[in-house]
């Protein structure tokens, strides 16, 4: 492990869900000290506005990341999972997904839609593939931007953020 505790337990959400939603890593203001994912910081409150949109509540869903273990840079910071971290990793995200067995993913970022294709093979990007549906590992795939204060003020406005959570509701409703 990394020395901190991963974020994998039952407040992740429901593990009969039918959306999964895949998220980096668990951040060091968020998860890292709540354990529930998407919880405790800017990100989280983000999330939690987005999924009200479209009217889910986390008790329907399951949300895990691609990394279990907050990484952090020398000075304590978050960073971005190396390689190797994703790697490590890898076989517990597939576990959860076979585990989990949603008919949707949703994958918060590049990060997380990068972690699936080493457990099977696509070749969508973020930039070209977000907010459509894909089909991916017989089932639906749907790459959003991570709901980041970052990614707010600098890749995916609010108001572009909503519209990309009515594409994961139009998902859904295709089930």
């Amino acid at each position: 492990m990394c020395g901190r505790s991963a974020v994998l337990s039952e407040l992740n959400g429901s593990p009969d869900a039918r959306v999964m939603f895949i998220g980096e890593a668990p951040g060091r203001k968020g998860a890292d000290r709540t354990r529930v994912p998407f919880s405790g910081d800017q990100s989280g409150v983000n999330f939690d506005r987005f999924l009200n949109s479209i009217g889910l509540t986390r008790k329907e869903i399951f949300i895990t990341s691609a990394a279990l273990c907050n990484p952090r840079s020398e000075s304590g910071a978050n960073r971005k999972p190396a390689r190797k971290e994703l790697e490590n990793c890898s076989g517990f995200l597939r576990r959860a997904i076979e585990t989990v067995d949603p008919h949707v993913i949703v994958t918060l970022g590049s990060v997380a839609l990068e972690a699936l294709k080493r457990i099977q093979y696509h070749e969508l990007s973020l930039k070209e593939s977000a907010a459509r549906i894909h089909s991916w590992n017989d089932r639906v795939l749907v790459p959003i931007y991570h709901p980041s204060p970052q990614v707010l003020a600098s890749h995916r406005r609010e108001a572009e953020q909503l519209q990309d959570y009515q594409v994961v509701q139009k998902a859904i409703r295709r089930l």
